[in-house]
This record gives structure tokens, sequence and C-alpha cells, in this order.
């Protein structure tokens, strides 16, 4: 019944185009309908009849055909359009197909004169393809039929979602016969599955067989995603299918509608047309009658066709997903083809009467064909002879009413400046797409670590670390930010960084320099004590000279201090190390001159004994320069040759970029310190060695006691400075320099001052003696 209502809708574009005053003014088209039986053998006999015009044909013998025959229209499946294909391509005999979707067909080196007026296979899979790229489906499921078609249409599908990379959970095909094993096989996997979205390539029989055992299971919740509506038109009729195919979607070739077919089919009638053999069969499957042989109606139970039966309003089943007219576009895209031809409208191209029109003369103006059916479609073929068109994506929802239907949501097109790529476009802004992905998506912040075994769809969430940010959704990797920036607290994007050095102006440096400016105030202090009663025994003992320089050394370190607190410059970097190095120096060289000349003068057993000698106060001056001079070689070799120079530091501080100070060569930085810490250790030996010596006029337990505190300062100041970060390691060192001086001065001047400014009475020569 589906297929006469085809064969109607071809002599219904048989006659529009004959009654046309505009196209083929001058011809009358005819037509022959031949039944091909629905299988290749039959095809391929009709069809050598059609070429030959004879009913037994014969290869390569033509009975005289008048009038001239010029494209063949059909057949319905693309099984039987291959060998028609075949053969009438060896003659280049114009065919073109209104039903055939297989991709094969496509290949003009084998069919080189097939055409069709529908969306091939494989722009229906791309088509597809788009519609998941769309909805951002990621994990996606495959039924295929074991055919053709299936594995054709499956396979392209796969291949364009790989490159888009889309994963595949299951690809599973299902055989042509039926096979209530393999259904059963099929949905127990199914089950066991997390994709939402199925991708369906089968047949109407299988696809009813998967949703029959779906109910039957109570497994509901997938999208299914098909190419044409026919077999979901069929699955309509399943009780409870809504169930099952609630919110899924389809694909339907926009087709052109013959319009004023439907008033063509009502005015059917035997009487009109007897030569018509099959309209009486026609008449009879659309109204359960049979035609009465006699004058009786009823006979046995049979029910006679009275003949006043009405074709106005009939519907065949499933009609709205289902076209009849769809060998309409077709006729009219060969007469339109035959008007260029005898009309001589293309160029390149020579003319022809009708009376010797040879087919093949008809493939290039039909290939070429561009114009506008009665009810507006464009009508062109691509290069493969496949019609140019767009989709309708329609959406199974249900009304109010609770009823199931299809309603079109948006179409899919394909864009000449976009090349073989299609554009979706859904209307419907309130649509509820489900999502069907393996892993949910990382939000900004966050990146993609691959879950191992697992395709790549499938995912962890890993927030980005320090210093690297991800500003969109599914970042595979996160990415640094400008060395000028720093990561946002949610990693999502990157701030500015501000310059921060210890400053005057904070509280750190505040109290550090104030700090520094006390110590530095009490050394002065304590000098001008000792000036004042400089003639005093404990003043003159151990020579005040050391003891003048000392205190101005130690008022210096604290005061060397304030360098390293403000913004780094050239001048304050190059002061820095060397002013403290130096200073330090002559504050520890200074201790070791007045140790040694305690234990020297513990020696002298003898007046005019050689170690006399060394007691002068130019043997003492000596020990300082010496020992200054040899950390002040060092201090210039450092700054000739690799000096310490302002510096942007954007490790330390994620949020800042510290301005600190270089200090350019290591070694040369490493071997001041290592002087200074050589020469304070062997200090503090002297010293501890001298300290059993009488306690009157003796002030190494003093001297053991401060250099004990400088040697654990600088000892626990080495770890602290290399692992400190930022402004912590100019604290830190300031720390150091503030608490060693402190102690250098309170162990051995604090007693001193004790005695010269409270206990005055113990300041006497014969107290000291």
């Amino acid at each position: 019944m589906w297929g006469y209502r085809v064969a109607q809708s071809f002599v219904f574009a048989i006659e529009e185009i004959n009654r046309d005053p505009h196209l083929l003014p001058n011809l009358t088209l005819g037509f022959s309908i031949w039944n091909s039986g629905d299988s290749v053998h039959g095809a391929l006999h009709e069809t050598m009849g059609f070429l030959t015009g004879v009913e037994e044909p014969v290869p390569n013998y033509m009975c005289g055909l008048s009038p001239p025959r010029a494209a063949l229209v059909g057949d319905t499946r693309s099984a039987v359009s291959i060998p028609m294909a075949r053969l009438l391509g060896l003659y280049k005999f114009p065919q073109v197909s209104y039903s055939s979707t297989l991709a094969s067909l496509s290949d003009k080196t084998q069919f080189p004169s097939f055409l069709r007026t529908l969306a091939s296979d494989f722009t229906f899979s791309h088509a597809l393809a788009q519609l998941v790229l769309h909805f951002r489906w990621s994990w996606v499921g495959i039924l295929a039929q074991d055919d053709d078609f299936g594995q054709q249409s499956s396979s392209q599908v796969t291949r364009e979602l790989a490159q888009a990379r889309v994963c595949i959970e299951f690809h599973l095909h299902i055989p042509s016969l039926q096979s209530l094993e393999k259904i059963n096989t099929i949905v127990h996997k199914m089950e066991k599955c997390t994709a939402t979205v199925v991708l369906v390539f089968l047949s109407n029989s299988n696809f009813q067989d998967i949703l029959q055992r779906l109910l039957r299971c109570g497994i509901s919740g997938q999208v299914w995603v098909s190419q044409d509506t026919l077999h979901t038109g069929l699955a309509l009729t399943m009780p409870g299918v809504s169930q099952v195919l609630q919110g899924s979607f389809s694909l339907l070739q926009h087709r052109s509608q013959a319009l004023g077919f439907p008033e063509f089919l009502s005015r059917l009638h035997p009487t009109r047309t007897p030569e018509d053999m099959f309209l009486k069969k026609f008449w009879e499957a659309t109204f359960g009658c049979t035609w009465p042989v006699g004058n009786s109606t009823v006979v046995g139970g049979v029910q006679f066709c009275s003949g006043k039966e009405s074709l106005r309003g009939q519907e065949h089943p499933f009609q709205k997903v289902s076209r009849v007219d769809i060998a309409y576009s077709a006729v009219y895209s060969i007469a339109h083809a035959l008007q260029d031809l005898v009309a001589c409208e293309q160029e390149d191209q020579a003319c022809t009467d009708t009376q010797h029109l040879q087919p093949w003369q008809l493939l290039q103006p039909l290939r070429k064909v561009h114009f506008k059916i009665p009810d507006g479609t464009e009508i062109t073929f691509d290069a493969n002879g496949d019609l140019v068109t767009e989709f309708d994506v329609l959406h199974g929802q249900k009304t109010a009413e609770g009823r199931f239907h299809f309603v079109r949501i948006g179409t899919i097109k394909k864009r000449a400046s976009l090349g073989d790529r299609m554009t979706v476009q859904v209307m419907e802004e309130e649509l509820q797409v489900p999502s069907s992905v393996c892993s949910r998506s990382c939000a900004p912040g966050f990146s993609q670590i691959p879950r191992p075994g697992f395709p790549h769809c499938c995912f962890n969430c890993s927030p980005c670390p320090e210093g690297q940010f991800a500003d969109q959704i599914d970042m595979k990797h996160c990415l640094l930010c400008p060395e000028e920036q720093y990561s946002s607290r949610t990693r999502d994007h990157c701030l500015p960084r501000t310059e921060t050095f210890l400053a005057f102006e904070e509280p750190m440096g505040l109290m550090l320099a104030s700090v520094a400016l006390m110590l530095a105030g009490l050394a002065v202090l304590v000098l001008g004590v000792f000036l004042k009663h400089r003639d005093t025994p404990v003043v003159r003992a151990n020579n005040r000279a050391l003891s003048y320089m000392l205190l101005t050394s130690l008022a210096l370190c604290a005061l060397s201090a304030l360098l390293f607190i403000g913004r780094p410059t050239v001048a304050t970097c190059l002061l820095r190390q060397t002013t403290f190095a130096v200073v330090f120096t002559v504050a520890v060289s200074s201790i070791l001159a007045k140790t040694l000349t305690v234990v020297l003068a513990f020696r002298i057993t003898r007046p005019g004994d050689r170690v006399q000698m060394c007691l002068g106060p130019n043997a003492s001056a000596l020990v300082v320069l010496v020992a200054s001079l040899v950390q002040v070689v060092l201090c210039g070799v450092w700054m000739g040759t690799s000096p310490p120079f302002p510096d942007r530091d954007t490790v330390s501080e994620p949020s800042h970029i510290v301005i600190q100070c270089q200090e350019g060569s290591g070694i040369a930085f490493s071997c001041v310190l290592g002087y200074l810490g050589l020469l304070a250790g062997f200090t503090f030996s002297v010293a501890f060695l001298a300290r059993g010596l009488p306690n009157a006029f003796n002030e190494t337990k003093f001297f053991t006691f401060s250099m004990l505190l400088f040697c654990s300062v600088w000892t626990t100041f080495l770890p602290l400075y290399h692992s400190a970060r930022g402004k912590s390691t100019v604290a830190v060192e300031i720390f150091s320099i503030l608490a060693s001086t402190a102690g250098l001065l309170g162990s051995i001047f604090i007693p001193k001052c004790y005695i010269i400014l409270l206990k005055p009475e113990w300041n006497t020569p014969g107290c000291v003696r």
C-alpha cells in the first residue's frame, strides 16, 4: 500500500509538469512503471527489459524505442538499487533514486550515472555526529545493524566522533536475522553501561525487539538518537513505549512536499482508471473489503467494496513520520535537466532535440540542476550526485494530555562557507537535554587527570597548583601565570603581583630599625662612659684603645643592619654584605687582640722577656689591621668579579615580587662569611683556653661567653638563611646581626659599666689587682 502511494506521487509529478506552461512547454512526459518485486533478480530483469524494450531482454540489443527514454527513477532499497546502478552505469543511463541511502552509491567510479534526491547514509552520519557534538555528549553507545547500512553508517560516525575526542563506551552489532538470544545479550550489556546517549543504526524489527526487551526489564533513561523516524513511528504502536523513547532525538531529511497530492489521492477511483491493475488491490487494502463478482454485498461474512468509499482523509499507518511523496522531487529533477538540455541553457553542453535524445546526454545537465519546486524547496546535487539538503531535528515529547509525539526543535544545515561542516540550530531554548559523559566537567581552576585503564573521556579533576590557572572548563593542563602575575585563590585567573621588600614603614622593618638604633646608641653611650672614665683602672685595663675600637665597631655593626631595610638599590646592595663583613671582622679581631694580650701577659716571667714585646699597643693594632685587611681584600675581589645587584624574586612569595639583593658570586660570599667564621672560631678557642687564668685583671671569661653567643647566633643563622624565602631572608640576617652585636656588647661591657657606674669603690688599683 505504501509503495502504491509512492508510485502515485510519481504519476502526480508527471501530470503536474505536463500542465506547467513554463516547464517543457512543447513536450509531454510519459512514464512506465516496472515492478522489481523487491529482489535483485527481478530488478536486473526489469532493468534489462526497460533498456532493450523487449520482455525477454538480450544484452546489447535494443529494440527501436519511441519516444526515447530519458531516465529511470528508483528503486526503493539500496540492496536492489546497487545492481541496477551497476548495469545502468555501463550505458551511462541516468538513475535517480528517492529512497536508497547506502553511502557506497556515492562512488562515481562504480556508479557514474547514479543520483538521488535524499541524503546518503554518509551525510546522515555526519549530521548525527554534529548533533552529538552540539549537545556536548562525550560518552555514547552505538547499536548497529550487521549489514552494509549499519556497518558503514556506524563506522563513519565512530571516525568522526573519535576525531572530535568523543568516546564510544560500546559498539554492538545486531544480526539482520532476528535472534532473541543475541538481543538478550545486548540488553544485558546495556544494563551495565553508563552512557546515556545511544546512537541507533537498526532496522524496524530489531529496534522493536530491543525496545520490548527494555520494557520488560524496566530499563529506561537512555536517549535514543536515530537517523530517521520510521522505526520510531513503528514503535509508537507499542504500549508504554514513551517510557523508553521519552527525550529521544531523530533526524529527518527536510524534503519537498507535493502540494495538492492528498487531493490527487482522494480522487483516485477504479472506475476512472480501469487500466490501473493495482488500484483495486489498493482499494481493498485501504478499506478492508473485496470487490464483488455479482450484485451481493455480503457473502459468507466477506464485505464487498461498494465503490462509494472515499479516500479523502484516509491515512496510512505512521503517515506523519513516513513520506509517500518522496518520488516527487526526483521527477522534477529529470524534467529540469531536460529543460536545460533542450533549451541549451548550459554554455558547456551540446544542444539536442527530443527525437534524437540519448540518455547519456542528460547526465551532465542533471548533475548541474539548481531549481525550486512548487513548494519552494531548492534542489541541487553535490559532486557525488547526492542532494544538498538540511535535516530537521525531532525530539520525542509528551503533550499535556500524555500523548507521545515528535516535535521539530531545530535544523542541521550544510554551509558552503564552512566546507563540509554543518551547523546545528536548536530553536527551543528551554529544552532539557540530558548529559552523557563518563566524568563530570572540570570547573575552571581544575585540570583533567586521566584515569588509568579508562578512555580519555574518563578523568578526575585536580586543582591547579600555585602559580598556574585554568580559565575554562575541561582543560587538559593548567597554564602558567605570567611572571608579573600570580594565580587567584580559585585558580581560575591570574592577578597582578605587587612589589614588596622589607620597608621601614612596615611593623617588622620599623621594629628592627629601632633595635638597631638602640644598640648603636647604647654602644655610643658606653663609649662615652669609657671616655669619661678613661683613667680609671677598669677602663685602662687590657688596652683601652682596643676597647674604644671595639665599641666603635659594635656601633657600626648595629647601624649596618639599616642597610638591609628599605628598597634595594645598586649602592645598598654593594654596601650591605661588605660593610657587615668588615665591621664584624674589626670587632672580632679586636676581641682576639684583647684575648691574646691577656694570654701573653700571664706568660711574662721576668723583665725583658721576649713575650713582653708582643704586649705593646702597636702589636694589638697590627692584629686588628692584618685580620681586617684580609677581609677587605676578599670583599674587594668579590666586588671586582661578581658584585651583588638588585633582583626581582618571583618565586618566594606567590602574590608578590620580592625586590632583593642577589649576592652575585656565591663562592665569594661564602669565602667572606667563611673567613669571618674562621676568625670567630679561633678567637673563641683562644678565649676558651684562657678562661682558667686568675680572675684579677682577666677578661677572658667574658670573651669566652661573648664569642660563644656570637658563634651560636651565626651557626643558627646559616640553615635559617638558606631555608627562608622572600623578605624573611633579609629579616633573618638583620636579626643575626643585631643579636650578635647585642651579645658582644652586653657580655663584654655591661659588667665594666656596672663597676664604673654602680660600684666605683671596686674601680681602684687595689681591687683590680
